[in-house]
């Protein structure tokens, strides 16, 4: 079947990096071995779809170089289409750098992504057919603030997809270093957000976007501007929901270890999307975001803790 003709559940876009993690604890300078991994928000959310069964597409660039290929090879491994990602041929793909996580702390990151292939996208490298065949877009404030091409079709994709009626959630995922101020991130990122029907920041993601201090006030910043539904983590104490009829917490789900906090974000998001993209309610899609990403947090990597639709159920 050619990717045309590909019905998906979700389509997604934006950068993905190799990542090599420290296998000890130290300074870069002064680890001598690393694990190659994936690394990508999007990528992360698309995986994570596709175990639990969603049909997924996830379109970008990468370089014509051995990252380039292994990133394409291992996203492809989960089930994710990759018909619509492009090799460029004369920039690179993006790296990070990972150190060993210690005691649940955040582990300290290095990016080489500046000029990236990813960072190339452009309005011309949209494929109206292949998102308009999604049911759902998933976007993130991360490809915006690659490049002026890429935040251009970042506007273009959401435009595009709800024109057609579908259904877009958000994750602000802030980056402040590719950003030249604070305010500029801010404004831009929540021009986007206001297209969206579902908008999933952290309560600090929230307070930088909004001005606003509390899980209902930020919630109502975006319900006030078009947003259908906004879910606000917390953290270990879970998530704040809200739309225009209900409001809810959901509490946080307690693990045994904390081994690498990267990644939580994506597997909330997961859950988020897929419970609601299946109708059910508010509630319970909230409650899978914060079981999703108590699974990724649990292991080593950005994604490899995501679990299977059966490794899900589970647990209940």
């Amino acid at each position: 079947m050619s990717a045309d003709a590909v019905q998906l559940d979700v389509v997604t876009y934006g950068e993905a990096l190799a990542l090599l993690v420290a296998d000890e604890v130290g300074a870069f300078e002064d680890v001598e071995k690393y694990t190659r991994r994936l690394a990508g928000a999007e990528t992360n959310v698309a995986i994570g779809l596709a175990r639990l069964g969603l049909k997924v597409g996830w379109a970008s660039c990468v370089g014509n170089d051995s990252f380039g290929r292994f990133i394409r090879k291992r996203v492809a491994q989960e089930r994710v289409d990759v018909s619509r990602v492009a090799t460029d041929m004369e920039f690179r793909t993006a790296i990070q750098l990972k150190a060993k996580a210690v005691d649940g702390a955040d582990p300290a990151i290095e990016y080489y992504r500046k000029g990236s292939a990813a960072s190339h996208l452009s309005v011309a490298d949209f494929d109206e057919q292949y998102f308009g065949n999604a049911r759902h877009l998933h976007a993130t404030g991360i490809a915006p603030a690659l490049s002026a091409t890429t935040m251009q079709f970042a506007h273009h994709a959401l435009d595009f997809m709800r024109a057609r009626g579908k259904t877009i959630s958000f994750d602000p995922n802030l980056r402040p270093m590719l950003w030249p101020s604070q305010e500029a991130m801010a404004r831009q990122l929540n021009e986007l957000a206001f297209k969206a029907d579902w908008v999933l920041p952290g309560l600090s993601e929230g307070k930088i976007l909004t001005g606003y201090t509390e899980a209902r006030d930020i919630a109502a910043f975006y319900l006030e501007r078009g947003v259908s539904m906004v879910v606000i983590k917390l953290g270990a104490e879970g998530a704040y929901w809200r739309n225009a009829r209900d409001e809810g917490t959901v509490p946080g789900v307690k693990v045994k270890e904390v081994v690498d906090t990267v990644g939580a974000g994506d597997g909330f998001a997961v859950g988020v999307i897929s419970g609601m993209l299946e109708g059910l309610p508010v509630e319970q899609a909230v409650m899978r975001g914060n079981r999703i990403g108590a699974f990724a947090i649990q292991v080593v990597g950005d994604m490899e803790g995501l679990p299977t639709r059966a490794e899900l159920e589970a647990v209940g």
